[in-house]
């Protein structure tokens, strides 16, 4: 535990209080458990992703550490030259950190799907025979297998800040430039202190761009606050970026995307800080299937009774001359169909990896700037969609805490040469109970550095904003006054998830196999 100038022991329980007064230990945090938060069959679509593709853009060269389940290497993960059957994968290292487990193979299935959005080639659908052709956003990037999630899909701290570690020394080996945590768990503490953001902000400044699934709480409402406050660690440090889920409408168009209501908002527990950074598709996402991956047989972590993952369809993915009747979520011996934020953040992390073939001189700052400022910030005032099963009708409104920047844009990223000369941490945002109105708060005016580049509506766009400034919340909240409880949770003293309520057992913990309608 170098990187965070700490340690991992096993204590008995008595002996906490001693330890805790020894005047050598400044911090003790536990050892806490975190799982994967997670079609889509245009997703790559839907963020202009081919415009890359055309311009010779694939994130050949660029490494991209996936820290999750673990990556099967599977036929559309691998090179391959037509011309003389040359291949191979492009799995380039691979180590596991689950204690018990040497197979740093995916036993679970959500890594061998993340690392498909980021860098899957599309073999397995290719050519006449196909109806579409599954590829991920960066279809020639490297991918660093480090493997933290066991076959249930569940890991602790400690081994995803190994893993971590790990990356940041095999940095110049594989020129790993990207790491995506598809992975989070509840917000415990202010991330000052949080040993895995402490982590995270090490790989970020030592030059590697991190991506944080924000969650997938956005329909928990059990401190009353319709979603809001409910941002997963890591993805509440401010250094990262922190990805939303949209939902497709299954067309390569965006105009009718909207958000998807089981993707976590913001302010951050504790800190307040404004995510998710950017959102983009994660709901219904058709990307790599690992074989025998438990999620197939035993979806642990769909907690959503209104989401049955027991029905049968037919492949979406057919070859023209032939159907087949398989589990919802596995549409071909080759892809299956997840969603949630989990989906979203490879997204993202496949447009950094683009990027950074285009310019490899660029920093994680310059990125998150770039990614942020190109975002499309062209949204509904709302959204809704209503539960066929409970009839329960969710509705989203489009404000910084549920979209944050906007929604991917890749095309319009490559077009930007604007260059942050700032740190470009997520601001801090903060209630005016005067006002009754939340403002940003950055240190200043501007936020990265020159007003006319990265002003406040440069970044998140103007119908953000309420009085044209930094007010980026008047007094007509979702959940009604600040008098409210849920008001009082996001924005008062108390933490998020009012008291004794647990993430790991909330009834919205990740909607992995059918996602939303």
């Amino acid at each position: 535990m170098d990187l965070i100038k700490g340690a991992h022991y096993s204590v008995p329980v008595g002996s906490l209080d001693a330890l805790a007064d020894d005047p050598d230990v400044a911090y003790i945090s536990p050892n806490r458990p975190l799982s994967g938060t997670s079609t889509l069959d245009y997703g790559a679509e839907s963020v202009n992703a081919p415009v890359a593709w055309q311009q010779g853009l694939d994130g050949t060269g660029v490494g991209v550490a996936v820290i999750d389940s673990g990556v099967t290497a599977v036929g559309d993960l691998y090179w391959w030259i037509p011309a003389n059957q040359t291949y191979g994968s492009r799995v380039v290292y691979s180590q596991n950190f689950v204690p018990g487990a040497t197979d740093a193979s995916d036993q679970y299935g959500h890594g061998t799907h993340v690392a498909g959005i980021i860098a899957g080639a599309g073999w397995f659908s290719t050519g006449s025979n196909f109806t579409h052709t599954f590829k991920g956003i960066a279809p020639n990037a490297n991918i660093i297998n480090l493997r933290v999630l066991d076959q249930n899909g569940v890991g602790t701290d400690s081994s995803v800040i190994a893993a971590i570690q790990t990356a940041i020394s095999l940095k110049s080996t594989y020129n790993i430039r990207v790491i995506n945590l598809s992975l989070g768990r509840q917000v415990y503490e202010s991330y000052t202190l949080d040993p895995l953001c402490q982590a995270v902000e090490a790989a970020w400044n030592s030059g590697i761009v991190v991506l944080a699934a924000a969650g997938n709480q956005g329909r928990n409402n059990s401190a009353g606050t319709e979603g809001y406050g409910t941002i997963a660690a890591p993805g509440n440090d401010p250094y990262v970026i922190t990805v939303g889920a949209m939902k497709t409408a299954n067309t390569p168009t965006r105009v009718d995307d909207t958000i998807a209501s089981y993707s976590s908002k913001g302010p951050t527990a504790f800190d307040h800080v404004a995510k998710p950074d950017i959102v983009a598709p994660g709901n219904q996402v058709v990307s790599t299937l690992a074989p025998n991956a438990h999620l197939l047989s035993t979806p642990t972590d769909v907690y959503l009774n209104e989401y049955s993952n027991s029905t049968t369809t037919t492949t979406k993915n057919k070859k023209k001359d032939s159907t087949s009747s398989l589990t919802t979520n596995a549409i071909s011996t080759s892809y299956l169909r997840l969603s949630g934020t989990s989906m979203a953040t490879p997204m993202v992390s496949g447009a950094a990896a683009l990027l950074l073939q285009q310019n490899p001189n660029l920093t994680p700052d310059q990125i998150k700037a770039r990614l942020m400022k190109t975002a499309s910030k062209d949204f509904p005032a709302n959204s809704t969609v209503t539960d066929p099963t409970t009839g329960i009708t969710y509705i989203d409104y489009y404000d910084i805490f549920t979209v944050g920047a906007g929604y991917l844009d890749i095309a319009a990223a490559l077009a930007n040469n604007d260059l942050a000369d700032a740190s470009t941490a997520s601001p801090t945002a903060v209630f005016d109970p005067t006002t009754q109105s939340v403002s940003l708060v950055t240190g200043s005016s501007v936020v990265w550095g020159n007003s006319v580049v990265w002003g406040n509506s440069v970044v998140w766009g103007t119908n953000v904003f309420v009085d044209g400034t930094s007010v980026v919340w008047g007094n007509s909240v979702c959940w009604g006054s600040s008098t409210s409880d849920g008001f009082s949770v996001v924005w008062g003293t108390g933490v998020v998830w009012g008291s004794g309520t647990n993430q790991t057992t909330s009834t919205a913990q990740s909607i992995t196999l059918e996602g939303e309608k």
